[in-house]
């Protein structure tokens, strides 16, 4: 396995929709998720979609726990009207914070790291993952998705604030 260099904002290959992947029992395809998933956790990441190693094409990786599991040409289906803000950072964009909207619950079907046939539902802090790394997919990037710039900084200023916000 290798680790990948990483996309950075501004970069052409990240605001591009993604092709789908046309054979995903391809071998290349396998070790393409390998190698992103080492990166992911290289980087210390949650998920890590394919544009983001310069590849564009359908597929993600993401932490489900203590897995790393994998989701190519995926759909992903919002649940319900419920939308909460939560922090979200992007191995693209590093050193920035921005609080972003998003369905707390989403429905989701693809093809596994076998290419076979996976759906589900997910919430929380993975419904999150999935829809940040699946924005990566048609070029969005989180910044796109905010409302509210106030709640966008660097991470060291963040934490700063963070830290004077509980001594009050």
């Amino acid at each position: 396995m290798a680790i990948l260099k990483i996309a950075r904002m501004g970069h052409p290959v990240l605001l591009r929709r993604a092709a789908p992947v046309k054979d995903p029992h391809d071998p290349e395809i396998r070790r393409l998720i390998m190698d992103m998933a080492e990166t992911m956790l290289d980087a210390g990441g949650l998920g890590l979609a394919a544009p983001q190693v310069h590849v564009p094409l359908r597929l993600f990786v993401f932490r489900d726990g203590d897995e790393v599991a994998a989701l190519i040409n995926p759909e992903i289906e919002l649940l319900g009207p419920a939308e909460s803000l939560g922090w979200e950072g992007c191995l693209s964009i590093p050193g920035l914070r921005g609080s972003v909207p998003r369905a707390a619950r989403v429905g989701f079907r693809g093809l596994d790291v076998q290419g076979e046939e996976v759906s589900g539902e997910a919430e929380g802090m993975l419904a999150r993952v999935m829809q940040h790394e699946n924005d990566h997919l048609d070029g969005v990037l989180y910044p796109m998705r905010m409302t509210d710039f106030s709640l966008f900084g660097f991470n060291e200023e963040l934490a700063r604030a963070a830290a004077r916000e509980s001594h009050q």
